[in-house]
């Protein structure tokens, strides 16, 4: 579970921004909307986090620098030496050459003994890094942190220094590869991500961690056309019984999806109840492809346990269906391992759907500056009509035409 994310220098975001996700004991839970921050916690934190904002407001960057992580954690050691690092800072003449600042707190396996132990105790970790350099390629500090049980502050797993010297607790397992990591790590690639390729047990569960972050937000290019996401679902049958499960109770006027193979490879077409032959997923309607396209997104992250960070998922799905996706999260039969749903949208009347907790806006002022606060730091009450409010503009991050 990630229960906080602090952004600063990044994109349209200049200025620190914190999103603090903790709920207490005290808050009543409507419905399985929270989950426990790990194992055993009293504090809570939502399941799905959807950001408000208008047009242009920072919704997409707030959800790029979490995505921005876990390419960093993950992939920044097989990208190209010395190439630019796939995010931007701040617009500004102050800010162009100045450190971007990401830290995120989230839940761990307190042992890493016991990484793939389903009952092992879990706490809290702490991962931060800074980067710098003219074309974006340095590696200023990366650490990482964690708070046992029985621990009254935050315990040093590894520091990282500008000069690339990188410091661990025995906790970590350093020692053995500490003569193999000095030899190859880079002032462009992270720790974890380089110790990962040793086969480095506690940067492998990091690195696996950061692997279930399932995204629709691009940090690089590939190929994410239709052909490839039929041939994601020819790949994986089970992923298709899935879908056909859903098709049906959502109601999208098909009967089910089958895969075909010619010559060409894999090919998707879709039985309508009342058609003689199956149809093309070129003839579907543009709400039926991306619900195509969206559904692994969703389905990999509450199978593994991870979280799914979906810009604009309200785009071209019908407003009936968008609360009975988001419901998948708070089922626990469907979500058993607490994965959440970050999310954007413009659709207000999904306000309704939410607690007040699950809810962040975006505001972008004069000077190009996005801010972000919960709707749980205005003073509301439960009961409020937050779409209406909303949209009259008693919270702010709403359009101003005119």
């Amino acid at each position: 579970m990630l229960y906080r994310l602090e952004v600063e220098n990044f994109a349209s975001i200049r200025e620190r921004q914190i999103i603090d996700l903790r709920v207490g004991a005290g808050v009543d839970d409507d419905g399985g909307r929270f989950g426990p921050l790990w194992k055993g916690a009293k504090e809570r934190a939502p399941k799905v986090v959807a950001l408000f904002g208008a047009n242009a407001s920072g919704k997409s960057n707030a959800l790029k620098a979490l995505s921005f992580m876990a390419w960093f954690v993950t992939k920044s050691f097989s990208a190209s030496r010395g190439s630019p690092m796939p995010y931007d800072r701040f617009n500004h003449y102050d800010t162009l050459n100045a450190p971007t600042r990401l830290a995120v707190q989230l839940s761990g396996v307190e042992d890493i003994r016991r990484v793939n132990d389903p009952n092992a105790a879990q706490c809290g970790y702490f991962y931060e890094f800074v980067l710098g350099g003219e074309n974006k390629t340095v590696i200023l500090s990366e650490s990482l942190y964690y708070r046992p049980s029985g621990s009254a502050r935050k315990l040093k797993l590894f520091e990282r220094s500008q000069d690339g010297t990188v410091t661990a607790t025995h906790a970590f397992g350093l020692s053995d590869y500490q003569p193999a990591l000095k030899k190859i790590l880079r002032q462009d690639a992270s720790v974890i991500a380089t110790l990962a390729q040793l086969d480095h047990p506690y940067s492998i569960a990091v690195w696996e961690a950061a692997r279930r972050v399932n995204t629709n937000i691009l940090m690089e290019r590939f190929d994410n056309s239709e052909r490839e996401v039929v041939r994601f679902y020819a790949e994986r049958p089970i992923l298709v019984e899935a879908l056909n499960k859903e098709i049906g109770r959502l109601d999208l006027g098909i009967q089910n999806l089958e895969i075909q193979f010619g010559t060409e490879g894999p090919v998707a077409v879709f039985h309508h109840q009342g058609l003689a032959v199956p149809m093309p997923l070129f003839y579907e309607s543009h709400g039926t492809r991306q619900f195509i396209k969206l559904f692994p997104y969703l389905w990999v992250t509450l199978q593994d346990g991870g979280i799914a960070i979906i810009d604009e998922l309200d785009t071209a799905i019908h407003p009936l269906i968008l609360p009975e996706i988001i419901r998948w999260f708070y089922d626990p039969a469907r979500n058993p391992y607490h994965a959440q749903l970050w999310m954007s949208c413009h659709n207000a009347s999904l306000l309704s759907e939410f607690s007040k907790e699950e809810v962040l806006f975006c505001e972008k002022g004069l000077d190009g500056q996005t801010r972000m606060f919960g709707l749980r730091d205005i003073n509301v009450q439960r009961r409020d009509n937050f779409q209406r409010k909303y949209l009259g503009g008693a919270y702010g991050a709403v359009p101003v035409i005119g």
